[in-house]
Order: C-alpha cells, then sequence, then structure tokens
C-alpha cells in the first residue's frame, strides 16, 4: 500500500522536522519534501543521500507555476497522497521588517508579502494538490497556522499583517475544508497551532515564552503528527492546537 506525504516547507526548522519524523515511520513508502531551494538545504540534501524514500521539490508558494509542476512531479512517483501538510510562514525578515506594534508601521509592501506567503501560497498549494487527497483511504491536509490568527483570542494587537494573514489563511482551510468535505468525503482538512516552536521564525519573541512553552522542532513535529494521527472525519474544518485542544476561530 502506497502511503505518501508531502511536507510543503521542508527546508529547515518545523518542516525539517517533519520530513525526518516522517521518515522515522517505517511504513511511509514516499515522502516529498518541498522547498523554494531543496538543493541549498543542507538537512534535507543529507536525508535524500540517506533514505531513498524522501524525495525533493522546488516550490515556492508565490509562484502558481512552481506549485503546478510539484504536483506532476509527485504523480511521476505516485497516484495518491494520505498527508499534506503546509508549513511555509513568514513573520519577519533577518534584520529586516517584522511583526507591526502600532499603526504607523504598516507597510503595504509587507502586507502584502505576508500575504502572499501565509495565506496565498497554502490555498493554491490545495488547489493544485487536492486532487491526489481525493482517494477511497483516509487522508489528512493540514495548514500551520497561529493562535494569534484567532480573532476571538486576540487580546493583545499588534502583529497586524500577521495576524491577519494567518487569519486569512484559516478562512480559506475553513471554506476548503467544507468544499472537499462534499468532493472528498475520506479528507480530513484542519489548521494547526504547533505552538511555539525554537526556529528562527519565533527566536526574536522567545522572551516572552512561559516556562515550558518553548518546544524543540522535533518536539512540536512529533506533536503535530500525534494530533493528526488521531483524527476523524468529523474534525475536518477544525482549528486545534499542538494537544489537539480546539482554538476559537
Amino acid at each position: 500500500m502506497t502511503r505518501a506525504a508531502v511536507v510543503q516547507g521542508a527546508s529547515r526548522g518545523l518542516g525539517l522536522a517533519l520530513t525526518r519524523a516522517l521518515l522515522g515511520d517505517a511504513s511511509r513508502t514516499h515522502v516529498f519534501a518541498a522547498a523554494r531551494r531543496p538543493d541549498e538545504s543542507e538537512g534535507l540534501i543529507t536525508l535524500r543521500e540517506s533514505d531513498p524514500r524522501l524525495h525533493t521539490l522546488a516550490l515556492d508558494v508565490t509562484r502558481e507555476e512552481e506549485i503546478a509542476r510539484a504536483v506532476e512531479r509527485v504523480r511521476e512517483e505516485v497516484e495518491e497522497v494520505d498527508l499534506l501538510i503546509n508549513v511555509a510562514g513568514i513573520l519577519h525578515e533577518p534584520e529586516g521588517r517584522g511583526p507591526e506594534k502600532r499603526l504607523e508601521a504598516i507597510d503595504p509592501d509587507w502586507l502584502k508579502q505576508t500575504f502572499e506567503v501565509n495565506a496565498f501560497g497554502p490555498i493554491l498549494v490545495i488547489k493544485h494538490f487536492h486532487p491526489l487527497l481525493r482517494h477511497p483511504q483516509r487522508a489528512v491536509l493540514a495548514n500551520v497556522s497561529a493562535r494569534v490568527g484567532s480573532i476571538s483570542d486576540n487580546r493583545l494587537g499588534g502583529w497586524y499583517g500577521y495576524r491577519a494573514s494567518k487569519a486569512a489563511q484559516n478562512m480559506f482551510t475553513r471554506t476548503a475544508a467544507i468544499e472537499l468535505g462534499r468532493r472528498a468525503p475520506n479528507l480530513i482538512v484542519v489548521a494547526i497551532h504547533p505552538g511555539t516552536v525554537d526556529t528562527d521564525l519565533s527566536r526574536p519573541f522567545q522572551r516572552s515564552v512561559a516556562k515550558g512553552g518553548l518546544f524543540s522542532d522535533a518536539q512540536a513535529a512529533d506533536q503535530i503528527l500525534d494530533v493528526l494521527g488521531r483524527l476523524s472525519g468529523e474534525d475536518s474544518g477544525s482549528f486545534l492546537a499542538w494537544d489537539g485542544s480546539t482554538i476559537p476561530w
């Protein structure tokens, strides 16, 4: 039986850890790791050299033609996929722009870039990949979201672009879950918050994290895969945390 997984945003951090964890499952026949420049990721290169089940894909979520080509590359190896995880996200630039603390800091160009990666990218991946997930077997499609994308849970304000782009991603996820619930009844579509993970994305903001609230990328990957592995059809369209609890939209 083919058991194929796709991790989008797999070059480092959480995406690389998820790729590594999936390869640790002997029942997995194929793992596809997608990234903008996979051949520049030392982690992916090492994994690919040691495990023939790993296939790397060049995929920039801001370029729809690359997403379409990645699907064709997957089809060369398998006819169906049972797990797809959209991981890639942007919160700040190294030594550059980051989350806005005040209205005066809002920059239209930065907003556009944030939305292209965090919101438009995942739904375009779903647009092109969902036929591979529509089959008689159980399948899961998960978008890695963030608790700060919850409108109900927003009590601090700030971080305009990141909050709004993740809220938009959540709406895309929920809407896709409803449509695909009719077209692919065995497909479970969810948004999942990984918690605060010790990666480049969160590193500048870790001082405010409570003790015990910072996860290694390996720990976060295991927690996510555990939650996804326990999902049933009734969970499709949910916004979940790393421990399986529900987050309000």
